[in-house]
């Protein structure tokens, strides 16, 4: 298996991507190692953090031993793209499709996930090369958006992102998601300013539970 496959293989098992997006960094390298430790293996660290080249690459190196995949969010063309490669980021997302940010991420065998909202939009950058396609924003159609989505394109893979939180996360899986991104439902400025890892890694393993309590049936979601 390629660390490409590996990637998208562990995204679907696990289904959760933390979207951190701050104007002070401060401590995301300690956030990223509680949402680690309450389950959480993929941490988006968007390109509007201060410094957010400098976080990933720590934030990589020191989880380099751990089954965690960094990734850089908001990008908005293809050298940032090939800069966050280069600063260690696993994959790369977008807001929306841009083609030199898909091509870069190609090139360099990066997984990619640019954004898109409606149907043609969806699966233009799906033929273009996404490896997921990003609903953005997710709260607007909601789970059955994703559902609707995926009849036509069941070889799609989507990813929804925004406003998504305890309530509805397991709606967005049971209705085809590949994984759901969130923010605020896992950590918030609050938190980080205070140092609340403990509190990070149980939102983290209370939002994971609930995801695989989706997968297997064994919870009911609201429509």
């Amino acid at each position: 298996m390629s660390d490409k496959q590996k990637i998208l293989s562990t995204l679907k098992a696990s289904s959760v991507v933390a979207v951190i997006r701050v104007d002070d960094p401060g401590d995301l390298v300690d956030v990223s190692k509680a949402l680690y430790a309450g389950g959480v293996k993929f941490i988006e660290i968007t390109m509007t953090v201060p410094g957010a080249l400098t976080v990933i690459e720590k934030a990589v190196n020191s989880l380099r031993n751990e089954d965690v995949y960094i990734g850089a969010g908001t990008v908005l063309d293809g050298e940032t793209a090939r800069l966050a490669i280069l600063a260690g980021a696993s994959y790369v997302v977008s807001p929306a499709y841009m083609a030199d940010v898909v091509n870069t991420c190609k090139r360099y065998g990066v997984v990619v996930m640019p954004g898109a909202l409606t149907p043609t939009e969806i699966i233009n950058a799906w033929e273009a090369g996404a490896d997921v396609v990003k609903i953005f924003p997710g709260d607007i159609g909601g789970p059955n958006y994703i559902k609707a989505i995926r009849e036509p394109f069941p070889q799609v893979e989507l990813l929804p992102t925004k406003g998504i939180d305890f309530n509805t996360a397991a709606a967005f899986i049971k209705a085809g998601a590949i994984a759901v991104g969130t923010g605020s439902a896992l950590v918030n400025k609050t938190m980080m300013a205070n140092k609340e890892y403990q509190k990070i890694t149980e939102n983290a393993r209370r939002f994971t539970n609930l995801i695989r309590q989706a997968k297997e049936g064994n919870i009911e979601c609201s429509k």
